[in-house]
């Protein structure tokens, strides 16, 4: 893992941990009550649609790896793997900007592909 350490990187990473650990009350505590959220199912507005966004396939997790960490002024990004029952491995992204100690945005990425294919969706090529 590469990892850059500054005070945005250790914030980031612990609420990485925590989330990945199942742990929403931690994650939780290094958001900002407005956190704004671009994921690919759309934006979420604030702390509470980002835990409800993130608990059910926080709580699907059967491992997680950081990939990667790397972070620039307010800036962390962070690279990792995750797996479920139905996906043992998908690569995700987020980038997060930091503020006064806490999370103000993120930015996920991750390939839905594999998730779709796992439900057994029509993929079109």
């Amino acid at each position: 893992m590469t990892d850059n350490k500054g005070a945005a990187v250790d914030i980031s990473v612990a609420y990485y941990r925590s989330w990945t650990a199942g742990m929403l009350d931690s994650a939780s505590s290094y958001l900002a009550e407005n956190v704004i959220c671009s994921a690919p199912a759309g934006e979420l507005n604030g702390r509470d649609a980002v835990r409800a966004f993130m608990e059910p396939f926080a709580a699907s997790l059967t491992g997680s790896t950081l990939l990667a960490a790397f972070g620039a002024g307010d800036e962390t990004l962070l690279m990792y793997s995750t797996g479920n029952d139905a996906v043992p491995s998908a690569p995700g992204a987020e980038l997060h900007r930091v503020q006064d100690g806490q999370i103000v945005e993120i930015r996920i990425i991750f390939d839905r592909l594999p998730f779709a294919l796992a439900r057994g969706d029509v993929v079109k090529t």
